[in-house]
C-alpha cells in the first residue's frame, strides 16, 4: 500500500479514501448516507431562507403570500427530515454495525497474516487498544460528527448566499464570516493532528501497561514488586491525565478565539443590518429573520474547531488502522510442494531481528535427520530459540535456505507447514475454554476418543479425573487452575493429537519438580516415537537421548 506524507495524511480526501477502505463492502451505504446528509444541510439552510418572505408576508398581512412560503418552507423542512432520517439510518438499520463487525474480521485475517515475530515485538493491550479501541473511534463517531460538521458548514452558507437574493449586502456580511474559520481551522489543524495522535498512542500504550499489570499480578506479588508496578502504572496515569489536560487547555484556547471571532461578526452583521433597516434602506422583516438564523448557528459555528478534532480523532484511528493493514505478510509461492521426508536442513542461513542489529543466526548450517531426536544447547542469546522460530517460519531469513525433506519452507503454504508442526513449548499457553476444546484445538474434527487417547498418552488422565467437571472443566484465563507440569502435559497432549512428523520441543521440563518432571518424560517418550525432533535446552544435562548438539547457534553445527 503506497504510503502518505504525514504532512498529507490527515487530508481530507486522504480520510475519507481511509473510511471508505475501512468500511468494506458498506462503503456504497456510506457514500449514499453521507450525500443525505449533505443535502438535508442544504435543504435545511433553503428552508431557513424561507423564514425571509414568511415574516416579510405576515408583517405585511399579505395572507396568499404568507400561504406560499409557509407551504415552501414545510416542504423543505419534510425533505430535509426524510433526508436525514435516511442518512442516519446508515447507524439505525445497522450499516454500521455490519461495518465495524467487517472491518474487525478484517484485522483479525490480517492478524493471521502478519509474520509473527512482527506481531511479537508488540503488546497484547496495544493489540487489543488497535482492534478494539481504533476501530470504535473509526467508525461509531463518523456519521454523528457528519452530520453535525455539515449543519454547521452548509446549512448556514446555503442561507447566506440565498441571502443575497434578498439582499446582497446582509448576505455578503454573513458570508464574510465563513473564510473567517478557514485560517483558523488550518492554523490549528497541526496541533489537533498532533495532539490527537499522541493521545491515540498513549492510550494504546496504557492498554498494554494495563494488561501487563493484571497478567503479572501473581508474579509481582510474590515478589513483592506490585506496590512498584502499582506506583509506576499509576505515573503512566497520571501522565495520560497530564496529556489530556493540557490537551484540553490548549483546544479551549482555540475555540474560546474561534467563538470570539464568530460572536463578533455576527454581531457585525447585526448592527449592519440595524442601521439598514434605520436608513430605510433593509426590510425589517429581512433582519428579523437575519437574527433568528444567527441565533441558530452561532453556537455550531464557535464550537466548528472542537467538532474538527473529533475528525483528526478519527483520522488518527484511521491511519493506525491503515498501518497494521499495510504490514506485508511473508510471501507464498504460488505452487506449493509438500516433503516427502522429514529430515530438516539449514543451508548457509543468516538472520537479524532488526536491520542494524547484530546477527542472532551467522551463516549458520544444519541438518536435522528424520526420525530421530536432534538437540540445540547453548546459552541464552545462542540462537536456538531463533532456529525454531525460522523453522516455523516466524520470519523469513536475510539468506540463506531451509527445507523439509528437501522441499523449501517458502514453498509451502502457512497451513501446509503448520500440519508438518508440533511444539511443546517451555510457557504453555491454555485458552479460557473447557480442557477438552484446549485438547482439540489442535485439531477441531478430532473424536472425543481420539482426545481422550492422546491425553492418555500424554499422562493426563489422572489429574483430569480430579477436577471438578472433569473433561469440560474451565481453564480459566491462561490455565491458572493448572500446575506447570499439568499445563505441561496438555500441549504434549495437542502434539499428540495433532501428530505432525516434527516436533520441537521447548525446554519441556526445565521449570518441573521431581514428579512431574517423571510424568512429562513418559509423555515425551510416546510423542517423539518416529518423529523428527528438536529440543532445545540450556545444558547437555536436561537432554538424555539427543544425538545431534549445536554449539553456539553463529556457526555451522555438525
Amino acid at each position: 500500500m503506497k504510503d502518505n506524507n504525514p504532512a498529507d495524511n490527515l487530508a481530507w480526501r486522504v480520510i475519507w479514501r481511509q473510511l471508505i477502505s475501512s468500511v468494506g463492502s458498506q462503503a456504497r451505504m456510506l457514500r449514499r448516507s453521507m450525500l443525505a446528509l449533505l443535502l438535508a444541510a442544504f435543504m435545511q439552510g433553503i428552508a431557513f431562507a424561507c423564514l425571509y418572505p414568511i415574516i416579510d408576508a405576515l408583517l405585511r398581512g399579505d395572507a396568499p403570500q404568507l400561504l406560499n412560503w409557509a407551504m415552501a418552507f414545510s416542504v423543505a423542512a419534510i425533505v430535509t427530515l426524510v433526508l436525514r432520517w435516511y442518512g442516519l439510518g446508515f447507524e439505525y438499520r445497522g450499516h454500521l454495525a455490519q461495518a465495524t463487525h467487517e472491518l474487525r474480521l478484517r484485522l483479525g485475517e490480517q492478524l493471521r497474516r502478519v509474520p509473527l515475530e512482527k506481531l511479537q515485538r508488540g503488546r497484547a493491550g496495544e493489540m487489543n487498544a488497535l482492534l478494539l479501541g481504533s476501530v470504535d473511534e473509526n467508525l461509531n463517531y463518523v456519521i454523528a460528527i457528519a452530520n453535525i460538521l455539515l449543519l454547521t458548514i452548509v446549512t448556514p452558507l446555503t442561507a447566506s448566499l440565498a441571502t443575497l437574493w434578498i439582499d446582497w449586502r446582509l448576505g455578503l456580511v454573513m458570508l464574510l464570516i465563513f473564510p473567517l474559520l478557514v485560517p483558523f481551522y488550518y492554523w490549528r489543524r497541526p496541533a489537533m493532528r498532533r495532539q490527537m495522535q499522541t493521545l491515540g498512542e498513549a492510550h494504546q500504550r496504557l492498554s498494554g501497561d494495563i494488561v501487563e499489570f493484571a497478567q503479572g499480578m501473581m508474579v509481582l506479588r510474590t515478589c513483592g514488586s506490585d506496590a512498584d508496578k502499582s506506583r509506576a502504572l499509576l505515573a503512566h496515569f497520571n501522565a495520560l491525565e497530564n496529556l489530556q489536560t493540557r490537551t484540553h487547555r490548549q483546544g479551549a484556547g482555540a475555540t474560546m478565539l474561534i467563538a470570539s471571532v464568530v460572536e463578533l461578526g455576527l454581531q457585525v452583521v447585526v448592527l449592519s443590518g440595524i442601521v439598514w433597516v434605520v436608513t430605510g434602506t433593509l426590510n425589517l422583516a429581512f433582519l428579523i429573520a437575519a437574527v433568528a438564523m444567527i441565533m441558530r448557528f452561532a453556537e455550531p459555528m464557535a464550537m466548528f474547531i472542537s467538532y474538527t478534532s473529533v475528525v483528526e480523532l478519527i483520522a488518527s484511528a484511521l491511519q493506525r488502522i491503515e498501518q497494521f493493514m499495510a504490514i506485508a505478510p511473508l510471501p507464498v509461492a504460488e505452487q506449493s510442494e509438500m516433503p516427502e521426508r522429514y529430515d530438516i536442513s539449514f543451508d548457509n542461513v543468516s538472520y537479524r531481528y532488526e536491520e542494524g542489529d547484530g546477527h542472532a543466526l551467522n551463516h549458520v548450517s544444519l541438518t536435522f535427520p528424520a526420525a530421530s531426536m536432534s538437540a540445540l544447547v547453548g546459552a541464552s542469546g545462542a540462537g536456538k530459540t531463533t532456529v525454531t522460530k525460522l523453522l516455523m517460519r516466524y520470519a523469513d531469513p536475510q539468506q540463506g535456505q531451509i527445507s523439509i525433506g528437501g522441499v523449501d519452507i517458502r514453498r509451502l503454504t502457512p497451513e501446509q507447514l503448520n500440519s508438518l508442526i508440533s511444539v511443546v513449548f517451555q510457557d504453555v499457553w491454555l485458552f479460557d475454554d473447557t480442557l477438552l476444546a484446549n485438547i482439540r484445538i489442535a485439531r477441531p474434527q478430532a473424536t472425543r476418543q481420539e482426545v481422550e487417547e492422546a491425553a492418555r498418552a500424554a499422562q493426563c488422565l489422572e489429574f483430569i479425573s480430579r477436577l471438578p467437571q472433569g473433561w469440560l472443566t474451565p481453564m480459566g484465563e491462561m490455565g491458572g487452575q493448572l500446575s506447570g507440569g499439568e499445563r505441561q502435559r496438555i500441549s504434549i497432549a495437542r502434539a499428540l493429537l495433532k501428530n505432525a512428523p516434527v516436533v520441537i520441543l521447548d525446554e519441556p521440563t526445565a521449570a518441573l519438580d521431581i514428579e512431574s518432571e517423571l510424568a512429562v518424560q513418559k509423555a515425551i517418550d510416546n510423542l517423539v516415537h518416529n518423529r523428527t525432533v528438536i529440543i532445545i535446552a540450556h545444558r547437555l544435562s536436561t537432554i538424555a537421548a539427543g544425538r545431534k548438539h549445536s554449539g553456539d547457534g553463529r556457526g555451522t553445527g555438525g
